[in-house]
């Protein structure tokens, strides 16, 4: 935690073309040592003790999230959203409030047409954690945009988490974990494809949260530079196999849907398209496609909680 703050500090006055180029150095160099456990930790395919499957005995679930970062960013969520929809495929998006302004307008076209809306932090600025006294600060700000925005999600940006802390959030799940992503800046992986509860205390209530369980397209494309949804698609058949879920964060803001160069920090759209096309052709029937409040509630319900 003290080299992210050390790093947020000193963010301001760093080119972003250097942050960029350093992160990818970072990654491109951790990558190599950490096949054993990325994109695909065997251990994380342990399931839930009671476990009984999918509802309609579905092999495996799918969850499609997006994190909002920028203004940018939003004023692509509609052109996403479209090309999910005429898909068949539905998704959440979680907006940061106090970074730009929210469209009120945009969450409710989202919500009017079966998408979710979630909450992504406050700022976006690396400090909701750097105390319990601000944490606690922010936690009324960000309930009080869950409340207006109806939204019964949370993810914290840059996965920074204390799953202690975010109790005092009113929430039904929290989605800042994953399964396995060494590349974090909080490394530390759930080490498990399903959801899980989070209980404030013993016989107390909770929240549950949800891992991410495929690479984040900033990971894949940005960094890597990967040219195609191959990892993605390796990782969904092992969750395939081993009757997970699959649960996406990608990023409007890296989205490219103009053509044309693509740039240091956007991916050509169609690699996304290209992906939920091979969820469809491969996998048709095979999956339960959900929201994650369904998926939450779903779980909550299962587990008898």
């Amino acid at each position: 935690m003290i080299t992210n703050r050390i790093f947020y500090l000193m963010k301001p006055v760093i080119p972003r073309y250097c942050q960029i180029a350093l992160r990818r150095y970072i990654v491109l160099r951790k990558r190599r040592s950490c096949g054993h456990i990325w994109p695909i930790d065997p251990g994380a395919a342990k399931k839930p003790t009671g476990w009984s499957g999918w509802p309609d005995d579905k092999r495996f679930a799918l969850v499609l999230t997006h994190d909002v970062d920028t203004a940018a960013g939003q004023e692509r969520c509609r052109r996403l959203a479209d090309l999910e929809k005429g898909l068949g495929f539905r998704s959440s998006f979680n907006f940061v409030p106090e970074r730009y302004t929210v469209s009120a307008e945009l969450r409710h076209y989202l919500t009017d047409n079966g998408f979710e809306v979630g909450v992504h932090g406050l700022l976006h600025d690396g400090k909701l954690y750097q105390s319990r006294e601000l944490f606690l600060k922010r936690a009324k700000r960000i309930n009080h945009y869950l409340a207006q925005w109806g939204a019964v999600g949370f993810r914290s940006p840059a996965m920074h988490r204390n799953l202690d802390w975010i109790h005092d959030l009113n929430i039904e799940y929290d989605a800042s974990t994953f399964d396995t992503d060494p590349f974090e800046p909080q490394a530390d992986g759930t080490g498990t494809i399903f959801p899980f509860f989070v209980r404030k205390g013993v016989g107390e209530e909770g929240y549950v949260e949800l891992p991410y369980t495929l690479a984040q397209d900033f990971t894949l494309f940005v960094l890597m530079g990967e040219k195609g949804s191959g990892i993605w698609e390796k990782k969904l058949g092992w969750i395939a196999k081993k009757g997970g879920m699959a649960l996406l964060n990608t990023h409007p803001d890296y989205m490219n849907f103009n053509g044309g160069d693509d740039g240091p920090e956007q991916y050509s759209y169609k690699l996304y398209e290209e992906f939920l096309t091979c969820i469809k052709s491969k996998h048709e029937n095979r999956y339960w496609h959900v929201l994650p409040r369904e998926m939450t509630r779903f779980w909550l319900n299962a587990q008898g909680l």
